[in-house]
């Protein structure tokens, strides 16, 4: 009989996509345009190709105009009413999602909408890194940490606490530092933000 302890590990993608985008002119990220696509369905599809079979979204800007546009079906959709707090908010409605997953979820994969050069390779990389539900593995990038970011359950609790503004996992990170396990993606991925109209330029 398989028992929780050694059933297959199950490694949610979370997906962040609630930005309002306010320094491109309130357009809200996930609904930028990339490959004829919502950028928010694209990195559905990056998540999924990294064989993340759970994928729970947090929307906040535009949530239901970016349900109408982005085709999200069988992913777990969260929307985050206080989006406009930062961040921090949504990691934790986020990780809130995941901890009430009655599949019972191992692992949170974290990635940001709005870094479209992440591929599924980066995100694969991270993926397999996980050892354990005490798992904190990052992507790294010319030695700096970055996204995609996996964080075991049993860190979910901690995260969720320091989570305010736009600082996201940040503190907890740093306050384990010695704990995370780098995954170097330099060669596969690239970490850039869209943030301003002039990023605008990385979208295809």
């Amino acid at each position: 009989m398989t028992t929780a302890e050694d059933r297959t590990p199950l490694i949610a993608g979370l997906l962040l996509a609630a930005g309002g985008g306010r320094r491109l002119g309130g357009r809200p990220k996930a609904l930028l345009t990339h490959r004829g696509r919502p950028l928010v369905e694209h990195a559905v599809g990056v998540l999924r190709a990294a064989d993340c079979s759970v994928v729970h979204v947090v929307l906040g800007a535009s949530a239901g105009i970016v349900r109408e546009r982005a085709e999200l079906d069988g992913c777990v959709v969260v929307e985050n009413p206080e989006w406009q707090e930062g961040m921090g908010s949504s990691l934790r409605a986020g990780l809130a999602s995941l901890a009430a997953d009655p599949r019972g979820v191992d692992a949170a994969l974290v990635m940001l909408v709005d870094q479209p050069g992440i591929g599924a390779e980066a995100v694969a990389r991270v993926r397999a890194a996980y050892g354990s539900r005490d798992s904190l593995v990052a992507a790294s990038y010319d030695g700096h940490r970055g996204h995609p970011v996996l964080f075991g359950a049993e860190h979910w609790a901690g995260i969720a606490e320091g989570a305010v503004g736009d600082r996201g996992a940040r503190d907890y990170l740093a306050a384990h530092r010695d704990a995370i396990t780098p995954v170097d993606c330099s060669d596969v991925a690239e970490p850039y933000d869209i943030d301003t109209e002039a990023d605008l330029s990385h979208l295809e």
